[in-house]
């Protein structure tokens, strides 16, 4: 008999795509939801596939993720958002790997690949996107800076071919919260570690952002979309850097508040 896993996932707010995330784990042995108190629907459609739903305060994607793995009844971890979705392919390559033996691996990392603005991405930074998120329990757990969370293990890991489809953004309004918020969360985690603004953190740093995505990694190869995701990721980087710039000169007192009317 192969190896059980326990398919993880968290979520909040996300009843328009927690269906189809959970709909493509059913094959795993268990699924266990950890929901950060959503207003939404959510919990109640994450009931209709599995009755170990839990809710608790939101602790970080690298405190969340550890809990919900704590949770989880069997060996193998499988670590998904609530945004994304196991392609049929993938699924078959990772019970053809379990059905034959996991031996000597104790991971499992896959590409993963975002659909944004009606089409699959295929080139620059977004894909492949190598994520490791199958892994036996006792071997890996969550690290990393908020929001990028990581898992790190232990032992052997296995590159599969199969992609895992992530849902990212509705539109670019969605995208452009998102990197708001990120770019927020990021520059004080670097002023609270009293990581120094440069001038160079504005200028260079987005320009090799967009060189790398646009031309180095073949983003120019998805169109007018590879184009906007390398404006929209090197914009990021200037944020998130003209963020920390803003952090330092209020901690310095030369931003005034505004004046009351």
């Amino acid at each position: 008999m192969r190896e059980k896993i326990s398919a993880c996932v968290i979520t909040f707010n996300e009843e328009r795509k927690i269906a189809r995330c959970l709909r493509s784990v059913t094959w795993c042995d268990e699924i266990v939801v950890l929901d950060s108190f959503s207003t939404d629907r959510t919990v109640e459609i994450c009931r209709q596939f599995t009755d170990r739903v839990y809710q608790h305060e939101w602790l970080g994607y690298v405190g969340q993720r550890n809990l919900i793995r704590d949770m989880a009844n069997f060996p193998w971890v499988f670590f998904l958002d609530s945004d994304e979705e196991v392609s049929l392919g993938l699924r078959e390559e990772i019970i053809h790997e379990f059905e034959r033996g996991t031996d000597p691996y104790v991971g499992y990392e896959f590409p993963r690949q975002v659909y944004y603005l009606g089409r699959w991405i295929r080139h620059g930074e977004w894909y492949p996107d190598v994520k490791l998120r199958l892994f036996k329990k006792e071997f890996g757990r969550t690290e990393g800076l908020e929001p990028h969370d990581k898992v790190v293990i232990t032992g052997p890991v296995k590159r599969l071919k199969n992609p895992l489809w992530h849902y990212t953004y509705d539109d670019i309004r969605d995208h452009l919260e998102t990197l708001n918020r990120f770019s927020t969360i990021t520059a004080q985690q670097r002023f609270v570690q009293q990581h120094p603004f440069r001038w160079t953190d504005i200028v260079i740093r987005p320009l090799l952002r967009f060189l790398k995505g646009y031309f180095l990694r073949g983003g120019f190869r998805d169109g007018t979309h590879g184009y906007v995701i390398a404006m929209i990721c090197a914009f990021g980087v200037f944020a998130k850097y003209a963020k920390l710039w803003e952090l330092e000169g209020r901690r310095r007192g030369e931003f005034n508040e505004i004046p009351e009317a």
